[in-house]
């Protein structure tokens, strides 16, 4: 199995949907694309937006509200809003990633606290958390329980390392700028060496459900975990995969019978979230984003741009302005792509009206430091 640079981005979108619209509801759309990066509240809204046909975002509300969709640190110790049903196992996988990027972390040990206290502090700060509380609810806890000094680093590594999820708040994305913490159900605990590798086999084949055709390190770093460790688990998958070739001769794996379509199949224009999965689920992140771009779209504080997806790659960025949806294209764009374009723009205004039309105009200062391109206004009626 020999697989194109095309190959494996026509891959990619039919997998996270992004050929072709799905009648999904809000939380089988959220396991089919396996996790959708959250760091921004409105982000999973737009990955659904673009992924799903007639998308209400009443849908995600509730499945947030309900629990059917939790809100969490897990790969790359980003926060991914992720189905209940995926959630402890993929905690269990990064569990040595969390523990090693927080507990391990100068800062945490800044406070006073070993992580022998870390481990004992987690089942009592779950206990504690058995309903929503804010950040300084648990710092003040924490110090009070285990005598950190307040505003030190425990709270910062506890929050992540610990299970917690984030609890719903407030319109217009279920979540503000301050959150709250909770329990989930049925939190996961420590996970050994082997539970996790166990977890993590788990976590790989959802991975290739979502993201593949995919390499060892593309792998490794969708969960931000060691090679080695990727690799020793993939030998427990050699008969449950098919193995191919990509452009470079890289070895890739896949589930089999997954779709593949031909790298001629048509790829419809779309407005990417910010930080959107597909951008960052690879080492080789040539599969959606051209190198000459890389550096426009992943800024170096690791903020990742709304993207314009044209052809099925990343072909610009965007942003919401007064009267509709400012475009910038990095190279020539043919009128009929403009046009498709256009259509997206007015069903993203129409969708963000009721919810947050200037949605990510925080970022805007990064608008000044793009190199250049073709800017369009994109009128949203």
């Amino acid at each position: 199995m020999k697989i194109s640079a095309r190959g494996l981005n026509r891959s990619t979108l039919a997998r996270q949907s992004l050929l072709r619209r799905e009648r999904l509801g809000a939380a089988e759309a959220v396991r089919k694309a396996v996790a959708l990066q959250a760091q921004q509240p409105a982000s999973p809204y737009l990955a659904l937006w673009n992924r799903t046909a007639g998308f209400d975002p009443a849908e995600l509300d509730e499945a947030f509200a309900r629990g059917t969709v939790l809100k969490s640190t897990l790969m790359r110790v980003t926060l991914h809003a992720v189905h209940v049903d995926d959630f402890r196992t993929f905690r269990e996988a990064v569990h040595p990633l969390l523990r090693g990027a927080r507990i391990g972390d100068a800062r945490f040990a800044a406070s006073g606290l070993t992580a022998e206290d870390a481990d004992r502090l987690v089942p009592e700060l779950l206990a504690f958390a058995d309903r929503p509380r804010t950040g300084a609810e648990y710092e003040a806890w924490i110090q009070e329980r285990a005598g950190a000094a307040p505003k030190s680093g425990a709270w910062w590594a506890l929050r992540h390392y610990t299970p917690l999820v984030h609890a719903p708040t407030a319109r217009p994305w279920s979540f503000g700028e301050r959150p709250w913490y909770v329990a989930p159900p049925d939190p996961p605990g420590p996970a050994a060496p082997e539970a996790s590798d166990a977890a993590l086999r788990t976590l790989l084949l959802r991975y290739l459900e979502g993201f593949g055709p995919a390499s060892a390190p593309d792998m490794a770093q969708f969960a931000l975990v060691q090679r080695a460790r990727v690799r020793r688990v993939l030998a427990t998958l050699a008969d449950e995969l098919d193995r191919g070739e990509g452009p470079d001769g890289e070895e890739l794996f896949d589930l089999p019978g997954a779709p593949r379509p031909d790298e001629d199949t048509p790829a419809p224009p779309r407005l990417m979230a910010m930080w959107d999965s597909t951008l960052l689920a690879y080492a080789d992140r040539s599969r959606i984003i051209p190198p000459a771009y890389r550096a426009e779209v992943i800024r170096r504080n690791g903020d990742v741009l709304p993207t314009l997806l044209v052809d099925g790659y990343v072909a610009g960025v965007w942003r919401p302005t007064d009267g509709g949806v400012e475009a910038t294209a990095f190279h020539d764009l043919p009128d009929e792509v403009w046009e498709g374009l256009s259509e997206e723009a007015r069903a993203l205004t129409a969708f963000l009206a009721d919810r947050d039309p200037r949605v990510y105009r925080r970022y805007d200062h990064w608008w000044k430091k793009l190199t250049g391109g073709e800017v369009r206004l994109l009128p949203g009626a």
